[in-house]
């Protein structure tokens, strides 16, 4: 029984490093081809497989854009939550603005994974139940935010009419979710937060700002402000004790 187990965590590692290797050559051909035109045949050619073993860890396309799907959600997740851990015992605004630089930095370090992620849908492919857990990393690290500064008494909830019905509805389950007690007007602010902060990044990454601005960085930082302020969250002294 111990050899069998041997044999079998050997024939693991060896699974496992080459389904790595198939991955990181489609990761490289997705930058020289792009998504749409990622081919198992290609990868496996650069590898020096058969096709027919290609198949026996990638049964498809679709799959291996799943795992690079997943893993470039997982490495931006990773970024999200490392740097609202480095921002521990400072403001919610604080930590705020160094999350959005921090997603920002990833977007700049890896512009074909996030354009993977966040660019044009691909052609045929519909992403899986399992893309949704990694996917909602970094957004939950920015709700967290929200509903921490909520609970330490650092969000300036403006004092506007409620809700129409139809809005109040449609964000209700996330904050249920993700932000329990947050004010509903704030969900949908925080909402409205994220997909600015993901258009930013990708007016800058995908050359929207080219000839138009020139010191995107200045004009990031200003619009990362402006969230914060829509977020409710603003400049103050950190809490300690």
């Amino acid at each position: 029984m111990e050899t069998k187990g041997v044999v079998q965590n050997a024939r693991e590692r060896v699974r496992a490093a080459v389904s790595a290797d198939i991955v990181a050559e489609a990761r490289r051909q997705l930058a020289v081809e792009g998504a749409a035109s990622l081919s198992l045949r290609a990868v496996a050619r650069q590898l020096g497989m058969a096709s027919s073993a290609m198949y026996r860890y990638f049964p498809s396309r679709d799959e291996l854009l799943t795992a690079l799907i997943v893993e470039g959600y997982d490495a931006l997740g990773d970024v999200a939550e490392g740097a609202a851990a480095a921002g521990a015992g400072t403001t919610a605004y604080k930590r705020f603005r160094t999350v959005c630089r921090a997603i920002r930095g990833w977007a700049f370090d890896h512009p074909h994974e996030y354009a993977l992620l966040y660019g044009s849908p691909i052609p045929g492919y519909q992403a899986p139940g399992l893309t949704v857990g990694p996917a909602s990393r970094a957004t939950l690290v920015l709700t967290g935010i929200v509903l921490d500064a909520h609970r330490a008494g650092e969000l300036t909830v403006p004092d506007e009419p409620p809700l129409a019905r139809a809005v109040a509805a449609a964000v209700r389950p996330v904050g249920q979710l993700a932000m329990p007690g947050v004010p509903l007007s704030v969900v949908a602010r925080a909402l409205a937060v994220w997909t600015g902060l993901f258009g930013q990044i990708s007016f800058e990454l995908f050359g929207r700002f080219d000839g138009v601005v020139d010191d995107t960085d200045a004009l990031f930082d200003h619009a990362v402000t402006l969230m914060a302020g829509q977020l409710g969250l603003e400049p103050r002294p950190a809490r300690h004790g």
